[in-house]
């Protein structure tokens, strides 16, 4: 195992000798700010243990603020790898002091978001969540906007009258892109199908609607099968990727537009289809990069989550600093792609 970094590592990274460093650690002697900011932009790159210290000496004449944000299904790598890339955006933000509150919920049931809401709202000026779209989540986003408490919506919008903004991928587009490939790869037209993880996640809704408008256009030859639901969860997609190969031997495109899709992939890996079907994912994960590596998936559609977060921290500080007309309903940002040929 690799040795954390030492002071004289930081000092090294920074260009600044080990005094400047204890300078700038323990605020004995005043340095200049752009020194200081060197010496903390060394801390992130190098993984300094004493990042947050060094964050608080910096910035100490910057306000601070409390951010809250929650993310679905705590087991599931893309969102372990946002809640990362949020830490880091908050940590890299040099306009404000930002405390950020990570939760997941692991359930998607209407009480849980609705108290899951209450309780970040309790403890938080902003708020970012990605969230299904039910009446009661809507209620709960107009009690905190009346509270002065802006809500985000990520990746999924809800609430669309009362929350402060959308930031993620334009749905559509994603769910036409997926189509596109299929129906490019496909070696002849045949059966397609989709998974959504819920019908109440509105941006599973507009990737569908993207997917099926598409072959209403462009593959006439193609049959889209009724969307299947998966919960977001691996096991379901499995088992029902599995029964969709036994049932449709024409089957020629799956595309998963939610979570899940670690299932689709070991299905299509253990009934012998890979480079037989065109299947397409979101977010690139070691199951998915795998996926491609081994011509089980088509393509990755992903988003790029170090810019949506740091996008996202500064439009919730702007929304606390400026009121509702600070930022736009919707930030749309554009996605990756990914192939066998690129990863």
């Amino acid at each position: 195992m690799a040795s954390r970094p030492t002071i004289a590592d930081l000092a090294r990274a920074a260009g600044v000798s080990v005094a400047t460093v204890d300078r700038v650690l323990n605020g004995r002697h005043r340095v200049r700010e752009e020194t200081a900011r060197r010496v903390y932009d060394a801390a992130n790159a190098i993984g300094y243990h004493a990042i947050g210290l060094l964050r608080q000496r910096v910035f100490e004449d910057l306000p601070q603020y409390r951010l809250g944000f929650c993310f679905q299904r705590p087991g599931q790598a893309f969102y372990q790898n946002f809640a990362r890339e949020v830490e880091a955006a908050c940590n890299a933000f040099t306009a404000a002091r930002i405390v950020p509150q990570i939760d997941f919920i692991p359930t998607q049931t209407p009480a849980a978001m609705a108290e899951m809401l209450r309780g970040l709202g309790l403890r938080n000026q902003a708020l970012a969540v990605v969230a299904p779209d039910y009446p009661g989540t809507t209620t709960m986003v107009e009690d905190l906007k009346n509270r002065g408490i802006p809500v985000f919506c990520l990746l999924s919008d809800f609430a669309i009258d009362v929350r402060q903004g959308y930031i993620g991928l334009n749905n559509l587009k994603v769910g036409r892109t997926a189509a596109w490939m299929i129906a490019r790869g496909a070696k002849r037209p045949g059966k397609v199908a989709i998974f959504v993880g819920s019908h109440r996640f509105h941006g599973h809704e507009l990737r569908e609607i993207g997917f099926r408008s598409f072959f209403r256009e462009k593959g006439p030859g193609f049959e889209v099968l009724d969307t299947l639901v998966n919960l977001d969860t691996s096991e379901i997609t499995h088992e029902a990727t599995a029964n969709l190969l036994a049932q449709h031997p024409d089957l020629v495109g799956l595309y998963v537009a939610g979570g899940g899709m670690e299932g689709a992939i070991s299905a299509v890996r253990e009934e012998g289809f890979a480079g037989r079907i065109q299947l397409v994912v979101n977010e690139l994960t070691a199951e998915s990069r795998a996926g491609l590596a081994e011509d089980i998936a088509t393509m990755v559609i992903h988003t790029p989550l170090p810019a949506l977060c740091r996008e996202l921290v500064a439009l919730m500080v702007a929304a606390i600093e400026k009121g509702d007309g600070a930022v736009a309903g919707q930030t749309f940002l554009p996605f990756d792609i990914f192939t066998p040929e690129n990863i």
